[in-house]
This record gives structure tokens, C-alpha cells and sequence, in this order.
């Protein structure tokens, strides 16, 4: 099921991976799709959520993630790495890669994520980042032959309050599919439950790790206020970060490693969750008989 009909049916929870083996987890964990999270895909390789990678390493991620799941893939584009026109080619790279929904921020490039800076991002003219969002939405209209399998567009913008309605309203009238405001926008979930009734599409919503709408957005208030995707973008990503920063740590002090190693997962669950009984399948289908 594409995910345009699956947020149209109900509220969809995509959680951020960036790699092969995370969307296979996500995938077993029972999601519906996933977010190909620019947080966590920077992370992966080193940096901090600044814009740094490229478009194309960026392409690189999410095709894994494509390769290793059958779930539809949410895809975090940033500013799109440029102007207009750079942002047109990377939404048709994107859906050419199979992915079935973008977000796109209003901020000027390189992005800043504001949960990592305490001052207020720099973002473009209105005008501009809509100019933005209507190459997004005709790249990815055309690229699909079928309207139901068209690429979502999500406008995402890092203003607030009214300012962010104003913004929102322009992206809408862009073509954007759905918004996004960032935890920052807004304070209150009657604030989320007025950019939906004003704006009159589906939101989209973050629910980071320690920020107050990861608390505040539960599922039935999701659904109350309009929210059709949820992203978890960080959790995933913490959780690894701590348990591999402490096995590492212990390791390196010289602690026996089959104490460190004694509550992780065994070797032959292991195999089994990145898919060695597939590949054993297919060598026995395809492959002669060993004489």
C-alpha cells in the first residue's frame, strides 16, 4: 500500500533509520514505514546535523534502507542542497529511488537543526521557499504516471507562531501535500490543532526524543489535532549510541568480553535478523549442488 492511502486510512508512526540493518529492525518491530532520518543518516557518518553530507550520500542512505525493506520510506531532503532548481532534481532523484514521501525545510542553506542551536535558524524569504516547495511538488508529479503513487511533499518550516501559519499557508498554496512544523513552532497542542483547522491538510509531526511532543502527541491526540505521520527520529538512534558507547567503553577498560557480551543478542538470533536464512534459500535454489 502506497503511504498516500495509508495516512488517508489512519496515523502512521515512521521511525528514523539510516541504514540496512535499522530498517530491517523496523521493520520486524512491526512499523508501517520509516523515516530515513537526515539526524541519524549525518550521525552515521560522523557529523552533526549541519548539512555537511551531500545530496548524493544522502541518496546513498536511503537507497539502503530501500534495498534492506519492503516499507514505504519517508526521506528527510533538507533544503533540498540548493536553490529551486537543485531542489527539483533532488526530489526526482528521490522518487526515482523509490521513495514515497520528502520533507523540505524553509531554512537558508547550510540548515542548523534547532534542537541543536538555541537561537532562532535563518530561513528564506517566503517566497522563495515556496517557489521551493512548487518544484518539489512538479518534480514529483511528474515523475510519477499515477496520481495515487505520486511522491507526498512535506513543507517543513522552522518559524514560529503566526509567522509559521503565514509560511505554512504559502507552501499549502504550493502544493505541499502536508506540513511539518518543527518542535519549535508551536507550544500547545491547541496551536497544532489551529494549523490544522486553518491550513486544512494533514500534518506531519516530529516526536524527538525529549522534546514536549514526544510526550504531548500521543496517538489520540495525533489524530484530534490532524497529525497523519509521526516521526520517532532520534529514539532509535540514542539507543544504539548508548548501549554501543557503553559496551565500548567497558571493552576498552578490559573487561572480560564474554561478561561485556553477556546480555546482547546471540549470534544465531543475530544471523537470523539480517536475513542469512534468505540468502542460504536463494543458494540453494539457484546455486548447483556442491558435488
Amino acid at each position: 500500500m502506497h503511504l498516500r492511502q495509508m495516512i488517508d486510512e489512519d496515523l502512521v508512526h515512521a521511525p528514523g533509520v539510516w541504514d540496512g540493518l535499522t530498517a530491517r529492525l523496523a521493520e520486524q518491530a512491526g512499523f508501517r514505514a520509516l523515516c530515513a532520518s537526515g539526524f541519524a543518516v549525518s550521525a552515521s557518518l560522523g557529523y552533526p546535523d549541519a548539512e555537511l553530507y551531500t545530496m548524493t550520500e544522502n541518496l546513498d542512505a536511503v537507497r539502503r534502507v530501500r534495498e534492506a525493506s519492503r516499507l514505504p520510506v519517508v526521506a528527510d531532503i533538507d533544503t533540498g542542497y540548493g536553490n529551486a532548481v537543485n531542489a527539483s532534481r533532488t526530489a526526482r532523484r528521490f522518487a526515482d529511488a523509490g521513495v514515497q514521501a520528502v520533507f523540505m525545510e524553509d531554512q537558508l542553506s547550510p540548515k542548523r537543526c534547532p534542537l541543536t542551536t538555541g537561537a532562532d535558524v535563518p530561513l528564506l524569504e517566503t517566497h522563495e521557499a515556496a517557489g521551493k516547495v512548487r518544484a518539489v511538488v512538479d518534480a514529483a508529479r511528474e515523475s510519477a504516471a499515477d496520481a495515487a503513487q505520486q511522491m507526498l511533499v512535506v513543507a517543513r518550516t522552522d518559524a514560529r507562531g503566526d509567522d509559521a501559519l503565514r509560511r505554512m499557508e504559502a507552501y499549502v498554496a504550493a502544493g505541499a501535500d502536508l506540513v511539518m512544523p518543527v518542535t519549535k513552532t508551536f507550544t500547545t497542542v491547541e496551536e497544532w490543532r489551529r494549523c490544522h483547522e486553518t491550513l486544512g491538510v494533514p500534518l506531519m509531526a516530529t516526536l524527538t526524543a525529549s522534546a514536549w511532543t514526544e510526550k504531548a502527541l500521543t496517538p489520540e491526540v495525533c489524530r484530534e489535532v490532524g497529525v497523519r505521520l509521526a516521526l520517532l527520529p532520534t529514539q532509535l538512534l540514542m539507543s544504539v549510541t548508548q548501549a554501543a558507547q557503553t559496551t565500548l567503553t567497558r571493552l576498552a577498560k578490559g573487561e572480560d568480553p564474554a561478561t561485556v557480551g553477556a546480555d546482547a543478542m546471540g549470534h544465531a538470533t543475530f544471523v537470523d535478523v539480517i536475513g542469512t536464512a534468505e540468502v542460504d534459500r536463494l543458494r540453494d535454489t539457484y546455486l548447483p549442488a556442491s558435488v
